[in-house]
């Protein structure tokens, strides 16, 4: 049991949420996935996620506001990346949980000493 100190503060609850709301979308979701395997400009990600230049580009607006998503300029191009550790790693452990039928995958087996 967790003492009461090891709670999140309701500051923390409150980003948590609002972080799973922006990845509650979708498209967000591929968006995000997308770069975290490798960084993309808005005509590269919309291509393929199969959605148009524009609605890619209001998604990476509220993206880069809640900090999912990291921009730089190259010239007249924009890339868009993903470089919080902590987004990343959360992106990729629910996608090994899901199998490509949508199912939940397995958990992995784990070893538990035996009781005596």
């Amino acid at each position: 049991m967790r003492d009461e100190e090891d709670l999140p503060t309701s500051a923390q609850v409150e980003v948590a949420a609002e972080t799973f709301r922006m990845l509650s979308s979708a498209t967000r979701l591929l968006i995000v996935r997308i770069l975290v395997d490798d960084e993309h400009d808005v005509s590269s990600l919309a291509a393929l996620a199969d959605v148009s230049v524009q609605a890619v580009s209001q998604h990476l607006a509220k993206l880069r506001l809640a900090g999912l998503v990291s921009s730089r300029r190259e010239g007249r191009r924009i890339i868009y990346t993903v470089d919080d550790p902590h987004v990343v790693t959360m992106v990729e452990e629910i996608f090994d949980h899901i199998a490509p039928d949508g199912s939940l995958a397995p958990d992995p087996v784990e070893r538990r000493p035996q009781r005596s």
